[in-house]
This record gives C-alpha cells, structure tokens and sequence, in this order.
C-alpha cells in the first residue's frame, strides 16, 4: 500500500514522461485508493497526462472514478473525451447514462460514435430517444453507431 503514495507523488513531476508513467502505474495497480491522486491530477496541463489518467481510472474499473471521468468529458481535447466514454463503458454503471447521452450533441463526430456505442452496451432505456436524431447526423459512421445502439436497446 505504500506504493500509491509514492507513485501518487510523481503525478506532479516535472517532466510529462514521469507524470504518465506515474498515472499508469497507479492505473496498473489496480488500488481503488489510486482515484482519489488521479482525479485531483487531472487538471494537469498536458493532454498526454490527462489521458493517461482517464485510461487509468477505466483500468480500475471502480465505480469512485465515475465522477472524474464524467467531468472529463468536458475536456478540450477530443481523444481524451473519448478516453473518458471508454473509461465509463469499461465500468459499466448506468449513473454515467446521462452525461454520455450529453456526448451525443458533441462537435467531434468520434465522441458522438464513442458516446453511441457506450450507451448501447449499457442497456438502459432512457438512451434511444436521445440516440434517435444521430439516425440523421452527417457522418455514416455516427449514423451505423446509433443504429445498433438502438437496436442493442431495443432488441430490434
């Protein structure tokens, strides 16, 4: 256990390599007590550290990590939004729902497949009305992840 603390500490080193690598080991360590230094690091000024954090919050798989990743879904950066729909669909609770079915309005078309996809592998009804007006979006890939997320949902 005292290795969280230690690797907790290098996510605020000095250089962007050491603060990765010290976010993927925590995610490696499969300790629920990792969330709390990865959620507070989050704000780090480099994309590459904030995604590995994402990835490493999915790769705990615990349910703590749902609202940092749900607050990275605002992030600028639009890999590292669709790191944290990943993230989410890995843990597979229906609290993030609502902040995915948020994703589907997104301007980049990946976090709108990624949010579609998510949705439909988590089963919850409330999801095909707001998936229904990507059966019109603009990019055929959006287009084919709202229909089998519908018909994951609906069994249709």
């Amino acid at each position: 256990m005292t290795e969280i603390p230690l690797l907790a500490a290098g996510l605020h080193a000095s250089t962007v390599k050491k603060r990765k690598d010290a976010a993927a080991e925590l995610g490696k360590s499969g300790n629920p007590s990792a969330i709390g230094p990865l959620a507070a690091a989050f704000p780090d000024p480099h994309p590459g550290v904030r995604s590995e954090i994402v990835q490493a919050l999915g790769r705990l798989g615990d349910s703590e990590a749902i609202p940092a990743l749900i607050t990275a879904l605002d992030d600028a950066e639009p890999g590292i939004r669709c790191a944290a729909i990943a993230a989410l669909g890995r843990i597979r609770n229906r609290a993030a729902v609502s902040p995915l079915i948020g994703c589907l309005k997104d301007k980049d078309m990946t976090v709108r497949i990624g949010a579609a996809t998510v949705l439909g592998k988590l089963g919850d009804p409330r999801a095909i009305q707001p998936l229904t007006p990507l059966l019109d979006d603009p990019f055929s890939e959006v287009r084919n992840s709202a229909i089998v997320a519908i018909r994951k949902l609906t069994g249709k």
